[in-house]
């Protein structure tokens, strides 16, 4: 078997690159920011208040390492955690004027790198992609230990 025709291993060798690509990115900006890390503050952006779970699933990203990331963000003065006024036991969380600032410097480069992610491809090759890559991942997401989940579940 030819492992460089299988979706997976090129879906994992994609994420290789998109991973690279990003963190050279952030390199180059002075920007200190993983892609998870992106990806969590733009949540918590998104839905001010949340609890570390509701961050999980809106990012497909695993609770247990994902409250890792939050810890490290949390450390860097990039979020805060307060008491949830609904359930005593967790957490809402917000970004701090700190994380959002961070969030909106790096937002201009996260959009740079994302044509060099799909670098090959026409413009017209991106979107079909990026169709299909939705696609895909929607139809599969309860196969995933971390799904995807809205907020609203």
């Amino acid at each position: 078997m030819d492992i460089h025709t299988m979706p997976g291993h090129l879906i994992r060798r994609l994420n290789q690159i998109s991973v690279a690509l990003f963190m050279d990115q952030m390199e180059q900006a002075g920007v200190s920011l993983t892609p998870v890390q992106f990806a969590a503050l733009s949540a918590i952006q998104e839905k001010p208040g949340i609890d570390q779970a509701t961050v999980a699933g809106m990012i497909a990203y695993d609770r247990a390492t994902l409250g890792k990331v939050i810890d490290r963000l949390d450390a860097r003065g990039l979020v805060a955690r307060s008491k949830s006024r609904k359930d005593r036991r967790s957490k809402e969380l917000t970004l701090t004027s700190e994380g959002a600032a961070l969030l909106k410097e790096a937002l201009p480069f996260v959009k740079k790198v994302q044509p060099a992610i799909l670098a090959g491809l026409s413009d017209a090759e991106r979107d079909v992609i990026v169709d299909l890559l939705q696609k895909t991942t929607k139809a599969g997401n309860d196969h995933s230990r971390a799904p995807l989940t809205t907020p609203d579940q």
